[in-house]
């Protein structure tokens, strides 16, 4: 989170974005009514594990939400200084 940004959308906004934090929360549901019924423990065979994103960030701009190295690599490729970035 300590490089910079710029919206692949908008490529205007360098300076307000939000920081999205993703929480799994692995659940049991039921099937009729869609009622959470319970927890499910990360180490069950039958779960499968989430893979995702740990961050993703909305352009406090436009609004748009994408991956945080889409951000990253849009500003890299917009002439911002190279060391400021390591290798991606």
């Amino acid at each position: 989170m300590s490089f910079p940004y710029l919206c692949p959308a908008c490529g205007t906004n360098r300076s307000r974005f939000n920081i999205i934090e993703q929480v799994v929360q692995s659940v049991k549901k039921d099937a009729k009514t869609g009622e959470i019924i319970g927890r499910v423990d990360p180490s069950d065979p039958f779960q499968h594990p989430y893979r995702g994103e740990k961050y993703r960030v909305q352009c406090g701009v436009c609004g748009i939400v994408e991956s945080e190295e889409r951000f990253i690599l849009n500003a890299k490729r917009n002439h911002l200084k190279a060391d400021v970035f390591p290798n991606i």
